[in-house]
């Protein structure tokens, strides 16, 4: 069967089946942080992210133009990727609000790169802003892993519109 001609027959998938179907890939759950050029953290949910490359060691985020932090990301030269346990469903939560000061009362250190690291996550990895690029209604930033330091633990996963833990504790 010929794939000529499929461009014209095909037609755009409403936002909403698209939503569903991307809906049904399991995503582990991130916070995406950076500190500001003035001294202030800031974060998001995020679970748009994949590693990219392991020669350089270089990961993905894909953050919404709308976002409230963006300005922050692209001003930045260094983020962090903050992975979430099965028990930090609160601060994925906190996170994910929207008018608020995400770090407010929270406990976080600066990394080495002076990017926000949150207490406990499963994984920590530090990284140095090496490409942006838009792509539709989102920036797909992507960054060179200088600093990853791995927990043991059960991750906190995405699937289906909610937050899931795997079957077995995922150890």
């Amino acid at each position: 069967m010929s794939s000529e001609g499929a461009q014209e027959r095909a037609q755009r998938v409403s936002g909403d089946d698209f939503r569903r179907a991307c809906g049904r890939f399991t995503t582990g759950v991130t916070i995406a942080s950076v500190m500001d050029g003035q001294g202030t953290p800031h974060g998001l949910t995020v679970n748009s992210f994949t590693s990219v490359s392991l020669d350089p060691p270089l990961v993905l985020v894909a953050l919404s133009h709308s976002a409230s932090v963006m300005d922050a990301f692209r001003e930045a030269r260094f983020f962090a990727v903050n992975m979430l346990s099965a028990e930090q469903r609160a601060l994925a939560d906190r996170f994910a609000r929207k008018g608020q000061d995400r770090f407010d009362g929270l406990e976080w250190t600066a990394g080495e790169t002076g990017a926000p690291l949150l207490t406990d996550t499963l994984v920590e990895i530090e990284c140095a802003m090496r490409y942006r690029f838009t792509a539709g209604d989102h920036d797909l930033i992507v960054g060179e892993v200088v600093r990853a330091d791995v927990r043991e633990g059960a991750p906190l996963v995405y699937f289906g519109g909610r937050y899931r833990k795997l079957a077995g504790g995922g150890k």
